[in-house]
């Protein structure tokens, strides 16, 4: 049987996501952000939350079956914080530390509400490099 989805936040630091993303890039899984755009654009001292909304289950791949579809808040080097989704394993889920207080986590869980999607950040950091500014090949 699996287990319950948790009603939880967890924070992670830079590190930490870098290898929850990393994970779930081996396993193929649907929800991440590319390792390579993330170590770019993340605050590298920052603290990012996962939490932690849809049991989502493959019948075609049982091993990795259910995983735990987690949206993200994500501090980025600008200091703005952005939304995104991220598939976990539950068993990794479990090993990251519960840290946060109740307020801490309503006031995340409200902060994710209302951050602006990833893909519409990084559409706007692109549309701000002008063609001077871009790389030439």
């Amino acid at each position: 049987m699996a287990p319950a989805l948790p009603h939880t936040v967890r924070a992670v630091d830079t590190d930490q996501l870098l290898h929850l993303e990393q994970e779930a890039a081996t396993y193929g899984f649907s929800q991440r952000l590319p390792v390579d755009w993330l170590q770019e654009h993340l605050a590298a001292e920052a603290t990012h939350y996962l939490f932690p909304t849809l049991m989502h289950r493959l019948r075609h791949r049982p091993g990795v079956s259910p995983q735990w579809r987690c949206q993200l808040l994500l501090t980025v080097r600008t200091g703005e914080q952005i939304w995104g989704l991220l598939d976990v394993l539950p068993g990794t889920f479990d090993k990251i530390p519960e840290t946060l207080d109740a307020a801490s986590k309503k006031d995340m869980v409200s902060r994710i509400e209302r951050a602006v999607p990833q893909r519409e950040w990084a559409e706007r950091m692109a549309a701000d490099v002008g063609p001077e500014e871009m790389p030439r090949n």
